[in-house]
């Protein structure tokens, strides 16, 4: 299996997404990084100003989220929805709040809008 064919959960830090306008205000967006380790698969949800990120992998069947691209959300807009299995997870701090994995939380991605653009944070600590 080559790099490119691995999966990873984690980027570093500073590195460049692209504009917040990638993204319309309340809705999704998929992102792949690829690295020397691997290629992450993650997703962020803006909200105004601001983006919330998350490893695009379920808790309960550790399969990405969405069946379509960038289809992440309920209708609504309203949580974060699984395709596959219908878990939902609100948005601010991914924990599943109804379906098959009640409790459990989405992996976060941390993410920063630096001069209008998306950039890969630092986990926070404590």
């Amino acid at each position: 299996m080559s790099a490119a064919d691995t999966r990873v959960f984690a980027t570093p830090a500073g590195v460049t997404l692209g504009a917040l306008d990638l993204i319309a205000d309340g809705a999704a967006r998929s992102f792949v990084v690829q690295m020397r380790a691997g290629r992450f698969h993650g997703f962020a949800v803006r909200r105004g100003g601001e983006v919330v990120g998350y490893v695009d992998r379920c808790p309960h069947m550790q399969v990405p989220l969405a069946q379509s691209l960038d289809a992440y959300l309920t209708p609504d807009g309203g949580l974060i929805a699984c395709a596959w299995h219908g878990a939902l997870f609100r948005i601010d701090d991914g924990e599943c709040v109804g379906g098959p994995c009640v409790g459990a939380r989405l992996g976060a991605w941390p993410l920063v809008v630096e001069a209008g653009m998306i950039v890969t944070g630092v986990a926070a600590t404590g």
